[in-house]
């Protein structure tokens, strides 16, 4: 899997991707926001949307005001459409909202080039966690989500990861390969995953090899 500027991939990816790359390609939303190097990130490209999940794509915005206009533009006529900038930590962030065709979509802009963006690292170090463990956990994850856990403190929970789920996971995904393999081995084998919802979930461990 490829997440990168191109939304190619959820064309030929499995429900709800496609509509969702059909809707995307509708509002030519990648198109009208290349100068800000859109990219779409959380559960959807992954497989783990649940009812009310939106479309979330994380933007490189050095000034707000513009971005705003810009967004306004193409897709002010949308309904719901709303848009706030705030500064955290000092940094600028600018959150737009509306939706279209059935779906909420936020974009997310801050001075950050996107790929270094929280959301698209969250998302890849989610993705790579989802390699090495397969369906069941995949499943876990998203009885979680419809539980009302949000993806990142799902997983934390899942793996046994301690803190700051978010910044937990940003960890996950500095690690390589192996030392993935070992964080998944420590719910594999003859261990067993407990989401807190049912039956505990058991991992076979060839998927972390």
């Amino acid at each position: 899997m490829s997440f990168g500027s191109t939304i190619e991939y959820l064309r030929r990816g499995s429900a709800p991707q496609p509509e969702v790359y059909a809707l995307l390609q509708e509002l030519r939303i990648m198109e009208h926001l290349a100068d800000y190097s859109p990219l779409l990130v959380g559960t959807v490209p992954l497989g783990l949307e649940v009812e009310g999940s939106d479309l979330d794509i994380v933007c490189e915005v050095h000034e707000p005001e513009a971005f705003i206009l810009a967004a306004g533009r193409f897709f002010g006529g949308q309904g719901g459409f709303s848009a706030v900038t705030r500064p955290v930590a000092g940094i600028p962030r600018t959150v737009i909202r509306f939706s279209a065709g059935g779906w909420p979509i936020e974009l997310f802009g801050q001075p950050v080039p996107s790929a270094r963006q929280n959301g698209y690292l969250h998302m890849l170090a989610e993705w790579r966690i989802l390699r090495q463990l397969g369906p069941e956990f995949r499943e876990a994850v998203i009885r979680l989500k419809r539980a009302g856990v949000k993806t990142e403190p799902a997983f934390a929970r899942l793996l046994r990861l301690e803190g700051d789920p978010y910044e937990a996971l940003l960890h996950a995904g500095r690690l390589n390969d192996g030392e993935l393999a070992e964080l998944c081995g420590r719910i594999s084998g003859q261990m067993h995953v407990s989401d807190g919802l049912g039956p505990t979930l058991a991992i076979d461990n060839k998927e972390c090899r």
